[in-house]
């Protein structure tokens, strides 16, 4: 059941022209990180049409295998399938029954086209 693979794209920082700080997703600036033993799933999909574009957006729910806490952020984006996607929202971490171990952590990525 946790017999996926998706890699892990953390963005750098940069400063602009104002002097923030400021994500960089080039390619030389980006950390990645390899993760395993997870359980990707079909988690949604919508799709909207208007005379300018097809837009689909589509879901899926990640959870990773007991006893793991990979390190993925709300920042983050996933490499999955041959695709690109984006978390959504916050990543939960589960702890474990009667202990303050992690158990498995949760999140949702989406990648929207069109």
């Amino acid at each position: 059941m946790f017999n996926q693979t998706a890699v892990r794209v953390r963005a750098g920082t940069k400063v602009d022209r104002g002097g923030n700080n400021v994500p960089d997703w080039s390619p030389s600036a980006v950390d990645r990180l390899t993760v395993t033993r997870l359980n990707i799933q079909p988690a949604s999909q919508s799709e909207d049409v208007d005379e300018q574009r097809n837009a689909v957006v589509t879901g899926y729910r990640v959870q990773s295998e007991e006893g793991t806490a990979p390190d993925i952020k709300a920042t983050d984006r996933i490499e999955w399938n041959g695709e690109a996607f984006e978390v959504e929202g916050e990543v939960a971490s589960w702890p474990g029954l009667f202990t303050d171990a992690v158990h498995h952590i949760e999140f949702m990525m989406v990648r929207a086209t069109g």
